[in-house]
This record gives structure tokens, C-alpha cells and sequence, in this order.
């Protein structure tokens, strides 16, 4: 069965942005000029994905706003010299959406679970937006291309620094083929001593409906949240899952300075913002 749908998971707080995530969700702040999410759906819809199902939670109707068409606002943009700004608005993917509500903020997997009936008896994808991949191909869609295949769940994946391991979900693998590892067990937030590897899961996902059970019978866990990577796990029981170490080049921005180096990152992409940024960076620093 191909791989139609993406799960975006929008819900939460944002506290590490606040005060402006107060009104604004997080998944809305600009990476340079460009919303983290819609980098997200970019990605998506880059890949051969017809319908995206965000998870979202009260107080983000700006989400639906922004990937709906507005009439009214290109007839006002539509002007003889507004070609650029016309471009801006356009660039916005035109995708299928479907929203479901997470109500209260229980983890990761409960996020997840709220989109099972969305997604129904398919395979499907997972986004974690704060991820942001930069890469000539979507990292997604050499996933799906490699799911095609393996017909098993695929986890991105990339090796991090020894600071870096207590704060992630690590893979514990046994090589298979070039950049894909068969996935033996996953360990979150070990610590440096505990960790059986420097390979981090990353947040992009193609997973299988089993993954919902999983979800069902993983219990909570001490902050009384469902954790993904525990549902995962239990699938190792009955099913192989792979990791793909993707060459792309990776920011996370759930933090103000990962975002900020993002927005850097893709200014410096930009004829027009890159010689002058670089003079500013180099005089400043």
C-alpha cells in the first residue's frame, strides 16, 4: 500500500519560547521568514504526500488559517509589482488537511494515537517539525522509498555528540547496508556510560498501523506520559524496524538558539542576505 498520509504533530505549549508562544504557536515561528511547520508540509508534499493530519491542540487556529486558500488576500497582493510577495504567499503547500485535537498533554504517543483514526489500516509518516532537514532530496521521501521495500517501520537517524546522547532516544543496531541499521532496541536518554551507540533518532517516521496497539497497551510513564519510543520497542517483538542515517544537514529548532542558528542557516542559503550577513557575523564576532 503507498504511503499517503503524514502525521504533524502541532500540539503543545511552546514554553521555552514564551512569552510570544502565548499567542503564537511554536510551530509558527519563522525560520528566517518561513514557518518551522510549513517546512514541515513542504517536506511532505515534496515526498508524494496527499494528506497531512495535524494533531493540534486549543488556541492554534492560526494553523488551519495559514495552509487554507485566501481569496481575498491574493486579490490585495495581485498587483502590478507585488510579483515577489505573490511568489511568498504561492510558495505555501497546497496539500489535503485533516485537524485533530489533542486536548490534554499526555506524550508523544498520545499525541500520535489521536491522529489513529485519521490515519486508518495504512502506513504513514511522522513528523516531528521541530527537526528541520535541509537536503536536494526530502529526507521523508528516501524513507517511503526504503519502506517500498523493507515494508517495516523506518526511524531517521544521525550520530550526535557524546553531550548529546542523555537528552535523545538511542539506537541500539546491528549493521545492515550502507546508511540503513536493523534497529535491536532503543534506549531513552541514556546515560553516556548506559548508551549502546551514538545514533539518534531524529523526528521523521514511517511507521505501520501496528504502531496504534502498540500505543494502546504502552503505559504511562512516570510523568504519566506515553512514550513513542516505548511503543516502538514493544514492536520489536513481533516486527523489524530500521534506522536510516540521512545526509542531510539537521537543526533542531524546539530551542530559541536552535532556531536562531536555523534562521542563520538559511539566510546564509540566500544570494541577496548572505554577503551581508556574513560581513555583520564577522565584524560582530
Amino acid at each position: 500500500m503507498k504511503v499517503r498520509k503524514a502525521v504533524i504533530l502541532v500540539a503543545g505549549f511552546g514554553t521555552r519560547f514564551l512569552p510570544v508562544t502565548k499567542a503564537v504557536p511554536k510551530m509558527m515561528l519563522p525560520v528566517l521568514d518561513t514557518p518551522v511547520l510549513h517546512l514541515a508540509v513542504n517536506e511532505a508534499v515534496s515526498a508524494g504526500i496527499e494528506q497531512v493530519i495535524f494533531v493540534v491542540s486549543e488556541m492554534q487556529e492560526s494553523v488551519e488559517s495559514y495552509f487554507s486558500y485566501d481569496t481575498k488576500l491574493k486579490k490585495v497582493v495581485s498587483k502590478p509589482g507585488n510579483e515577489a510577495v505573490l511568489e511568498k504567499i504561492d510558495s505555501i503547500p497546497s496539500v489535503e488537511a485533516r485537524y485533530v485535537y489533542q486536548r490534554e498533554q499526555l506524550g508523544v504517543g498520545h499525541a500520535v494515537l489521536m491522529a489513529k483514526e485519521a490515519v486508518g489500516d495504512e502506513p504513514f509518516t511522522l513528523f516531528f517539525p521541530d527537526d528541520v532537514i535541509w537536503d536536494e532530496i526530502p529526507t521523508i521521501g528516501r524513507m517511503i522509498e526504503i519502506f517500498e521495500e523493507k515494508r517495516m517501520p523506518i526511524l531517521a537517524a544521525k550520530e550526535v555528540p557524546n553531550e548529546m546522547v542523555s537528552s535523545l532516544g538511542i539506537i541500539e543496531h546491528s549493521v545492515e547496508e550502507g546508511r540503513l541499521y536493523q534497529v535491536t532496541n532503543l534506549v531513552e536518554k541514556p546515560s553516556l556510560v548506559d548508551a549502546p551507540s551514538n545514533l539518534a533518532v531524529i523526528g521523521r517516521y514511517v511507521l505501520t498501523p501496528e504502531i496504534f496497539d502498540a500505543l494502546e497497551r504502552t503505559d504511562p510513564g512516570v510523568l504519566g506520559e506515553i512514550q513513542l519510543t516505548d511503543a516502538i520497542r514493544r514492536l520489536l517483538n513481533s516486527q523489524s524496524v530500521y534506522s536510516y542515517q540521512f545526509p542531510g544537514y539537521h537543526i533542531d529548532t524546539g530551542t530559541p538558539v536552535g532556531l536562531l542558528k536555523a534562521s542563520i542557516h538559511a539566510a546564509l542559503q540566500k544570494d541577496d542576505l548572505a554577503a551581508d550577513l556574513r560581513k555583520w557575523l564577522e565584524g560582530q564576532f
